[in-house]
């Protein structure tokens, strides 16, 4: 089935719209189950679950952070609770609620054992903010005050999952009881930045980006010399470690972005208290010359992109944002995330 997006967070105003971002490729849209609600289950106004340690399936193969798992179907009756156990504890930050969390995962049914859907298998991590109507609640409780680098076990019981509707197209009835294997890999927040190695900008002809990682804007100062260029320009401030980001993923990222020859933004998720999360196949349709200057760069990466008017919006800027018709964008994005 086609999923709901996971992602609620705030996105550049006429850049993307949120609703239904899925690309058709990236995690938020393949075939399964994801925590996403089902369509008929709204934001849970009761009050939190009471978490208990058990009872709760062995983990039988795969037990390694990272590794895909193999569980035994539950054991006699679960429990009407959320059961949460860390399997392996992690060292990293602490999740707290709002935040997005990059996850593998697998996920079963209690009583049958059958896996209606997993993330390892399409060696993608899904990304998703633990927020109220976000995701199922079983998986926002669960994860809260885990660290990242942590492996959790939870079993979620209808109240905390699907609902009495269930999800039909993954095999879910409403009485079942969901068993999930979690690998938590990484956590961000709004104050969240890059935190690649420096590069050195010695390019008279670009702006230049400041280097901080407070979760503070960076200061983009205008380019020495004044002409802006005729092509896409794009390079590294801050290189990451990470995995190329592919065309057919979706980021999840701080940015900034400016017209050319000033430094004030007509855009920014600093200070918003919100990150930007968007499709480059969707950014595609949108401005083109973002989508092409982030693919192909390394996540973790703070990336300094300038685009042209004819990869950019030309001459149909959004209405009340500032930008003249034929103006070059400046943008600074910190690629946060791929998935």
């Amino acid at each position: 089935m086609r999923r709901r997006s996971l992602l609620l967070a705030a996105v550049p105003a006429g850049l993307v719209t949120l609703a239904g971002c899925g690309d058709g490729k990236s995690e938020s849209s393949k075939t399964g189950a994801s925590p996403t609600p089902a369509p008929s289950v709204s934001a849970s106004s009761a009050p939190p679950p009471k978490i208990v340690q058990g009872p709760l399936p062995a983990i039988t193969a795969g037990t390694r952070l990272g590794e895909k798992p193999t569980v035994a179907k539950g054991p006699g009756e679960p429990s009407k609770d959320l059961a949460v156990k860390t399997v392996i504890a992690g060292g990293g930050r602490t999740v707290a609620e709002n935040d997005f969390v990059q996850a593998n995962y697998l996920g079963q049914i209690w009583s049958t054992a059958k896996v209606f859907d997993n993330s390892y298998d399409r060696h993608r991590p899904l990304v998703m903010q633990l927020s109220q109507g976000s995701l199922i609640d079983g998986w926002r409780y669960a994860l809260q005050g885990k660290k990242t680098g942590s492996r959790v076990l939870i079993a979620v019981p209808p109240a905390w999952g699907y609902g009495t509707a269930g999800n039909a197209q993954a095999g879910i009835k409403g009485t079942d009881t969901l068993v999930f294997v979690i690998d938590v890999i990484d956590s961000f927040n709004s104050k969240s930045s890059a935190h690649g190695k420096p590069v050195p900008q010695d390019d008279a002809a670009l702006p230049t980006v400041g280097t901080n990682t407070d979760g503070k804007a960076p200061k983009i100062k205008p380019a020495k010399q004044g002409t802006p260029p005729k092509k896409l320009a794009t390079a590294y401030v801050l290189e990451g470690d990470g995995p190329e980001v592919k065309a057919d993923q979706a980021v999840l990222c701080q940015f900034k972005g400016v017209v050319w020859g000033s430094d004030k933004a007509f855009q920014q998720t600093y200070d918003s208290g919100r990150l930007s999360q968007f499709s480059l196949e969707q950014m595609q349709q949108v401005v083109k010359g973002l989508s092409q200057g982030l693919t192909g760069k390394k996540v973790g990466s703070r990336v300094l992109v300038v685009v042209p008017p004819k990869l950019g919006y030309g001459d149909t800027p959004p209405s009340g944002s500032g930008i003249k018709k034929g103006a070059t964008l400046v943008f600074s994005v910190d690629i946060l995330a791929a998935m």
